[in-house]
């Protein structure tokens, strides 16, 4: 993906919307074998993923960047067809759909405090948090339509970390290069305390994808290394180009 503004992006997420209208729907016809534990898990996250993204967009558009406002769009399209799988995945599981939940509650009044700089920086903890609790899921589960719906929505997310990441990175460099590694370690910081949260409250989904909540927190806590380094290294550096490598 090119460094030099985000046109390539818009070019990516166009050439994902049009891979997603030809691919086959997730077939449902066999129904939805879930356990309780995980469709009340799969509740709330399908609350997390059902946002107008307006906050987020409204940000872009003052960022001065077109291309960028553009691919921000195409992200929270992305992320209201997540919304609208699991719905579906949970419709199909004879499972309502959640109107709100607290803890969403809170995390978009956390995202809307300031501006785009800890908006992305909130968003960045959802997606890797959201990488390693779909990867649980698509690995944990024998239900074949829950596994296909998990996997589609996980191969997105990851690509969703490098978008974050580059204007991330952007923003962070407008800061004075002595305060440049305190946010980034505030960030993790954000980042443990949210994977903590998310793993006493998914636990009992999580033991019966056959995850541990410390092995969630650990697998958050790595992935987000690389990121991590891209976020403080310059532009083409190896810590950036490795923020650009989401694992399978």
């Amino acid at each position: 993906m090119s460094e030099d503004g985000f046109a390539g992006w818009v070019a990516e997420f166009e050439g994902e919307r049009t891979r997603r209208e030809h691919l086959a729907q997730p077939q449902r016809q066999r129904g939805a074998n879930l356990p309780a534990t995980v469709c009340r898990s799969l509740q709330k996250f399908q609350v997390g993923e059902d946002g107008d993204g307006r906050n987020l967009i409204g940000k872009a558009d003052q960022a001065g960047d077109p291309h960028y406002t553009a691919a921000v769009r195409l992200f929270v399209d992305e992320e209201r067809n997540h919304a609208r799988l699991l719905a579906r995945l949970l419709e199909t599981a004879g499972v309502a759909t959640l109107t709100g939940h607290w803890s969403d509650r809170i995390f978009m009044r956390v995202r809307r405090l300031l501006g785009l700089r800890l908006e992305l920086m909130v968003l960045m903890t959802a997606e890797l948090i959201a990488v390693e609790y779909y990867r649980d899921l698509r690995d944990g589960i024998a239900d074949p339509l829950t596994r296909e719906v998990s996997a589609r929505i996980l191969r997105d997310e990851q690509r969703h970390i490098p978008f974050h990441t580059r204007r991330l990175r952007g923003s962070i460099t407008e800061l004075p290069a002595v305060l440049r590694p305190s946010a980034v370690a505030g960030w993790r910081l954000l980042l443990l305390a949210a994977a903590l949260f998310v793993a006493v409250d998914h636990g009992p989904a999580l033991h019966s994808l056959r995850a541990s909540r410390t092995g969630f927190v650990l697998g958050v806590m790595r992935a987000s290394a690389p990121v991590a380094a891209g976020l403080l290294g310059p532009v083409g550096t190896p810590g950036a180009a490795a923020a650009h490598r989401a694992p399978a």
